[in-house]
């Protein structure tokens, strides 16, 4: 079975456009949040990047019924014992983020 189409968890568009320019030429049509009329944000309250991106892409794969790839990604410097880790968004703050 050929993959048509992938939907990706993201609202990023830069990210959106980097995978449509990555299965460009393949017959795959990149979907993402963007696509959807619905806003679904899914609370990212996991212990590690894989427990974040877990969680989302089933999550969001429930709601609308079908495979999902999803990420979470963050900084983690030495110098700061790992940190920011998984709070890399909000570690300047919320006005930041």
């Amino acid at each position: 079975m050929k993959i048509q189409q992938l939907f990706i968890a993201t609202k990023n568009k830069g990210k959106v456009k980097e995978f449509a320019a990555f299965f460009e030429g393949k017959g795959i049509e990149v979907k993402s949040l963007l696509d959807l009329t619905e806003d679904i944000d899914v609370v990212e309250d996991g212990s590690t990047f894989e427990e974040n991106a877990r969680k989302k892409a089933e999550e969001i794969g429930r709601i609308i019924g079908e495979p999902v790839l999803a990420d979470d990604s963050g900084l983690e410097v030495d110098a700061l014992g790992g940190r920011p880790g998984i709070y890399s968004a909000r570690y300047a703050g919320t006005e930041k983020k």
